[in-house]
């Protein structure tokens, strides 16, 4: 399953930017890769780990803007449609080297 997070943050004061960068990082520091300007999404293994995710993103939340999280499954994520561009294949996106332990 994915969680794909988005958001549309102020950027018009020092504070408001600080607050965006402070966001960003989390998010990386988080595991989430980035899928466009704003729009990060990172695989997860179970639900249970998606709502733990989902927790650390609410108590990270920027005081200001706009942030929407969506989960989806795997199958729902890989049915994902490129109208203009294609996939990025820097980042190895998949479970195909996985290691649970």
């Amino acid at each position: 399953m994915r969680v794909i997070v988005f958001f549309d943050l102020p950027t018009e004061t020092l504070e408001n930017k600080r607050n965006y960068r402070k966001f960003r990082q989390m998010l990386i520091k988080n595991g989430f890769l980035m899928m466009q300007e704003s729009v990060y999404c990172r695989m997860l293994i179970t639900p249970g780990a998606g709502k733990a995710v989902i927790d650390v993103i609410r108590r990270n939340k920027p005081p200001e803007g706009l942030v929407q999280i969506l989960t989806v499954t795997e199958k729902q994520f890989a049915g994902m449609e490129y109208i203009t561009g294609e996939a990025s294949g820097d980042v190895l996106d998949n479970d195909e080297r996985m290691i649970i332990l």
